[in-house]
Order: C-alpha cells, then sequence, then structure tokens
C-alpha cells in the first residue's frame, strides 16, 4: 500500500511539473493571437466633425486702462504767495476761467513805474522829431530818443507777460480736481495745485500682440468692461501706434468712448476685446483635430470606416476652433479624437459625430 501511495504521488508531481511548464506558453500563444485578431481585424472607435461654414469673428481679448481725454497737472509758473482761489473742489469748470491769483503787488509797482516813464520818453521822441524836421538836431541824436523809448515800451511788455503768469487759467473745459494748496500758501513751479481733467470722452489705452499689427485700423470697433461694472460699453479705435514696441513685442493702441454719461472714471482698469475681422464662410474644425508636421499641419479625415490624412492650411485660431483656409471642403468628416492611436488606412467606427 506504501509503494502504491509513493507511485501516486509520484505521478501526481511529474503532472503539477509538466503543467507549471507547458501553461505559461499556451497562455502566451493565446493572448498573441486574440491581440493580433484585434489590433488587425477590430476598427477603433473615434469621434468626429462635419466640417461646415461658420461665422467666425477674429477677437483679441487684452487689458487696458481709462484715460481722460484732456488731463492737465496745474503749476504756477513763477513762485509767490496765494492771495486767492476762485475754483470750488470738484467742480465743472469753463475754459479760460480764473483759477488762482498770484501776488504781483511788486510787478504791479514796477509797471506804473514803466508807464510814467514811457510817457516821458514818448514826449521826448515828440519833441526830438519835431527838432530834426527843423534840422536843429542830427539823426542820431533823434535816434537815441526813439531807441529809449522803444525799450521802455519793450519792458512794459516784459512786465505784463511777468504779471500774467501770477494768474492761472483753465486750459480747457472739464472737472477740476482736489486743491493741494490754500489761500496764503507760497507756491513755486513744482507746486502741484490741482489737475484739471476733460472726462466727457474718454480714451482706453492697450497693447495687442505684433501679429495683429497689419489688422487693425482707425475705426474699428472695440468693446470693453471696467471693473466694478458689468455693463459693456462700445468704442472705437482712435489711433495706433506707428511702430512696435521691441522689448514686448507689441503694439500700442488708443480707443475713444463718448462718456456723457460720465459711466466710466479715468484711471479704471478695463478688459478690452477688439474685433479684428468677420468673416461669413469659414471652414472650423476644433484645436485638437490639428496634427503638426515638419512642413505645416494636417489632419485626419474618416473615408468609409479608413483613416485619410490631409495636409492643410490654417488662418485665424480662437479658444477652441482653427481656421482652415485651405485642404478641406464643406462635409468633410473630420477626426477629432484618438488622434494619437490611429494611423492612415486603419480602420476605425464613428462612436460620436457631430
Amino acid at each position: 500500500m506504501n509503494k502504491k501511495l509513493k507511485t501516486y504521488l509520484l505521478i501526481a508531481a511529474a503532472l503539477i511539473v509538466v503543467v507549471i511548464l507547458i501553461l505559461p506558453k499556451l497562455t502566451s500563444s493565446g493572448e498573441k493571437k486574440l491581440t493580433a485578431g484585434v489590433r488587425s481585424d477590430a476598427p477603433i472607435p473615434v469621434k468626429a466633425i462635419v466640417v461646415k461654414a461658420n461665422k467666425l469673428e477674429n477677437k483679441v481679448l487684452v487689458s487696458g486702462t481709462i484715460i481722460a481725454n484732456e488731463e492737465v497737472e496745474l503749476r504756477p509758473e513763477i513762485a509767490g504767495k496765494i492771495t486767492r482761489i476762485f475754483f470750488k473742489e470738484g467742480s465743472y469748470i469753463n475754459k479760460g476761467a480764473l483759477l488762482i491769483k498770484i501776488n504781483d503787488e511788486e510787478l504791479q509797482a514796477q509797471l506804473k513805474r514803466s508807464d510814467y516813464r514811457l510817457k516821458l520818453l514818448a514826449d521826448k521822441e515828440l519833441r526830438q522829431q519835431t527838432l530834426l524836421k527843423r534840422e536843429a538836431i542830427s539823426q542820431e541824436e533823434y535816434e537815441v530818443s526813439l531807441n529809449e523809448f522803444n525799450i521802455i515800451k519793450a519792458e512794459i511788455e516784459l512786465l505784463k507777460a511777468q504779471i500774467a503768469k501770477t494768474e492761472i487759467k483753465a486750459p480747457f473745459s472739464g472737472h477740476i480736481g482736489l486743491k493741494n494748496v490754500s489761500e496764503g500758501s507760497f507756491v513755486t513751479s513744482s507746486t502741484i495745485i490741482a489737475s484739471l481733467q476733460e472726462i466727457k470722452t474718454v480714451k482706453i489705452d492697450f497693447s495687442i500682440p505684433e501679429r495683429y499689427a497689419s489688422l487693425i485700423k482707425h475705426g474699428d470697433e472695440i468693446l470693453f468692461t471696467t471693473a466694478g461694472n458689468d455693463e459693456q460699453f462700445k468704442g472705437k479705435v482712435f489711433a495706433v501706434e506707428p511702430k512696435i514696441d521691441a522689448v514686448t513685442r507689441t503694439i500700442k493702441v488708443r480707443g475713444i468712448y463718448n462718456n456723457a454719461l460720465g459711466k466710466i472714471v479715468p484711471g479704471a482698469f478695463a478688459d478690452v476685446e477688439l474685433v479684428l475681422k468677420q468673416i461669413d464662410n469659414a471652414l472650423l474644425v476644433p484645436t485638437q483635430a490639428i496634427i503638426p508636421e515638419l512642413k505645416g499641419q494636417k489632419v485626419f479625415l474618416y473615408r468609409a470606416g479608413v483613416v485619410a490624412p490631409r495636409s492643410v492650411q490654417i488662418g485665424i485660431r480662437t479658444e477652441k476652433d482653427v481656421q482652415i483656409v485651405d485642404g478641406l471642403t464643406a462635409g468633410d468628416t473630420v477626426i477629432t479624437s484618438g488622434i494619437l492611436q490611429i494611423r492612415p488606412g486603419m480602420l476605425v467606427t464613428l462612436s460620436e459625430i457631430k
């Protein structure tokens, strides 16, 4: 009995060893056959889109700053003590209105003295002219009197110009800001009295990438919003810088907006949307469908269950789509998924088509 048991155990052990040696080979062979069958026979499911003509707006989204149409910091031209302030802070000022008066008593006294001298020299010149006609004096003596008269006239003009500098007038109509001085303050040419801004029209300064330089022009429409205001405002391109910034590789643009209602405040941050060009019949494909090549770009087309490559030329890019300017026609079916797994000539099946 013990001999039989030993014999059975040996046979069982031998069978186990044989199974261990053969089973992996059988499994590996079966997997290879199964994989080969899948690769050669089973189509890969992909998604696709049917190319159609769409309306395309080439938009540029940038940040900008609101500035006043006209803005100036009011500073005196000469040093002196302020004797009168004629404006109210935050009020609207008309062009030419007197804002500040600086003490001019000394200049006024000099002007009065010069006026007296002018009268005396005028009488003297008249007498000398009469004597010259009678040949009682020489031409040289008359010219000395005439020069003295002309010099005092020039001195008077100089004094009047200096007196005019003691008054600060509004260079244009607008809203004046907060004053930084009071009556009795001593000011110099570096003292800022207040700021004056014309905000019935405001400007929007922003920069766009250099690749759009040839597309933008005067009169193009811009849309913008400001912080804390959900309303979208519409303006126009007012001016374009004639050169590209060599550091930022951008070009500066200035828009303009009619701010008659005063909704826009200068200095505000603005989100600007610039519409450069509108195409009514643009062929668009999703960005992920574009495959870069050494000599350009291509897409994969779905043709009766088979992958077909097609070289294309792209145009405008948006956030999700790319314009195809050459290589496709309306009605073509472009594969949009599984781009890295498929190859030309492979069998595919459409799991989703738009």
